[in-house]
């Protein structure tokens, strides 16, 4: 009797493990089959504006200095101060400079008498005529070197070419200068429209925009406003500081006074609308810079679609090409997935 359970049992231990395996062989049998969600891409037609960053300056910037050198002796504008066209800005010490004029002056009026004698003596044949005219040369050149102090003279003095104001004053009272150096860095301004943003743009950005297209700005120390600006200059080598392309944006600022160097930031208008293909960001796979990959349906499968990337905003990828606007994205268990999968559409 014994005998005969162990006998029982020993035959049921093949039969146990031949049920448990063919219940372990049904899991596999739906294990391919992945429930995915898709989405239909959208299209959007949008002005492709570029935005930039920059600082305000203004359309003319010069040094005013000396023509010739001296000891400055009067500054009378400072650093942020407002000036109008001719307004006197600076003198030198004109000591020096009115000995040069009477010295110019007593030379002329010597080499006056060196002629008038001379010609009276060519009258009396006692002058040649080789003799007269050399005294007249020396008249000649003795006026020009009077000319040619006074015009010095003249530069003696800094007036204001323009409206403007002081952005350095770079000399002081008191200084000995050489001709030519820099005594005052000015910003010229003209009913508050010189006024300009200059930024960088990339290459692709730089070639795209135009003289004259239209732009909106911000400042930073006017938050609360909106001007209008245009694109004024377009710089024709990049900076080789910065890697970028400068374009300058000339601003309408109303009746507003901005600082030189006033942070703002610019949004310029592009010409012509773009249609742009939107999908879900939680779509895309193994994006690298503006490289990525995405799932769309293809007959009941799902095929792996490189995209070129234009830039994100929220939630949302703007797709430049790789995509058709009938397409059907995977917008769920894309990373279960494979093109050999078998996928089931879930809503």
């Amino acid at each position: 009797m014994k005998t005969t359970k162990i006998l029982i049992c020993l035959l049921a231990i093949p039969l146990f493990y031949a049920c448990k395996e063919e219940k372990k062989e049904n899991p596999f049998e739906t294990a391919d089959i992945i429930p995915i969600k898709t989405a239909t891409v959208q299209s959007l037609a949008m002005a492709g504006n570029i935005s930039a960053s920059g600082l305000v300056t203004t359309e003319n910037q010069a040094h005013y200095g000396f023509k010739i050198g001296g000891v400055v002796s009067r500054i009378y504008v400072e650093e942020g101060q407002f000036f109008k066209k001719g307004q006197l800005l600076a003198t030198l010490d004109e000591t020096e400079i009115n000995a040069g004029l009477n010295q110019t002056d007593l030379n002329v009026k010597k080499y006056e008498r060196d002629y008038n004698r001379a010609n009276n003596l060519y009258k009396d044949s006692v002058y040649t005529l080789e003799q007269l005219q050399n005294t007249k040369t020396g008249l000649d050149i003795a006026k020009k070197q009077k000319d040619a102090v006074a015009f010095n003279a003249r530069y003696a003095k800094i007036y204001a070419a323009a409206d403007g104001f002081v952005s350095s004053k770079i000399a002081n009272e008191g200084e000995v200068v050489g001709p030519g150096s820099p005594i005052l860095a000015i910003n010229e301004t003209s009913k508050n429209n010189n006024y300009l943003l200059k930024i960088g743009l990339t290459d692709t950005e730089w070639a795209s925009v135009k003289i004259g297209q239209k732009a909106t700005v911000t400042l930073d120390g006017f938050p609360d406003t909106l001007f209008e600006a245009s694109i004024f200059r377009k710089s024709q080598a990049a900076d080789a500081a910065l890697g970028s392309f400068q374009v300058e944006l000339k601003l309408d600022m109303k009746n507003s006074k901005p600082a030189v160097g006033m942070f703002g930031k610019a949004d310029i208008q592009a010409n012509k609308a773009e249609d742009f293909i939107i999908i879900p960001y939680n779509s895309l796979l193994e994006a690298d810079g503006n490289k990525a990959f995405v799932f769309i349906v293809v007959n009941n499968k799902v095929k792996r679609q490189p995209v070129t990337i234009t830039k994100f905003e929220n939630n949302k990828v703007f797709i430049k090409d790789g995509l058709q606007k009938t397409d059907q994205i995977v917008i769920s268990n894309s990373a279960y997935l494979n093109e050999e999968s078998t996928i089931k559409i879930i809503k």
